[in-house]
């Protein structure tokens, strides 16, 4: 008897150990979320729990030495995690949109997907003790109807400062609730 595995969904991990650049981007985080109003204002009509740069800022890369310094990194990563999941891409791929979230320590961010993108992560800058997780959800949970239920329909992984995930960008993924203090930094992105 053979039993196989197929179609395997792959998630990236990696740290990036540089104290100062999480220095650095920690308060670019913090001065952005105090400077820039119509984020404020986005993340405020959304209910988003903090701050987020998502809708309002489009040029962090150009506006933010640190924010620079990272990106560099990111499409090494990037390039890394595509050759490696067997991605069949015309070229290497390219940095579509960046943003910085500032999320306060009960913020939540309900499933979602990344669409028109191929390669989504977030790098994790500052996480206070207590703060919520990402979960990542089995694609084929839509598909199950009336499957039994099974061990490993959802993936969490609780963030570290340093941290660098990347997953293509159909993968549902959701913050869960946190329940500590303070507010959790990281920078969101996409590739196509």
């Amino acid at each position: 008897m053979t039993i196989r595995d197929l179609f395997i969904t792959r998630l990236y991990e990696v740290e990036i150990a540089d104290d100062r650049l999480l220095a650095d981007l920690a308060h670019s985080i913090r001065s952005l979320a105090e400077d820039d109003e119509a984020g404020r204002k986005w993340s405020r009509d959304h209910r988003y729990g903090g701050y987020t740069s998502y809708a309002s800022l489009d040029d962090l890369p150009r506006r933010d030495p640190s924010i620079a310094t990272l990106t560099k990194q990111l499409g090494k990563h990037a390039a890394a995690f595509a050759r490696d999941s067997g991605l069949c891409l015309a070229r290497a791929p390219r940095l579509d949109s960046l943003w910085v979230n500032l999320l306060k320590s009960t913020g939540q961010h309900s499933g979602h997907i990344h669409p028109h993108s191929q390669i989504s992560g977030t790098f994790y800058v500052a996480v206070p003790q207590g703060s919520g997780a990402i979960r990542f959800e089995d694609p084929r949970l839509p598909l199950m109807m009336a499957a039994p239920t099974r061990a490993g329909t959802f993936v969490t992984v609780q963030p570290r400062p340093g941290l660098l995930l990347l997953w293509e960008s159909w993968l549902r993924h959701e913050v869960l609730p946190g329940r500590g203090s303070g507010d959790r930094l990281s920078i969101s992105f996409n590739f196509d």
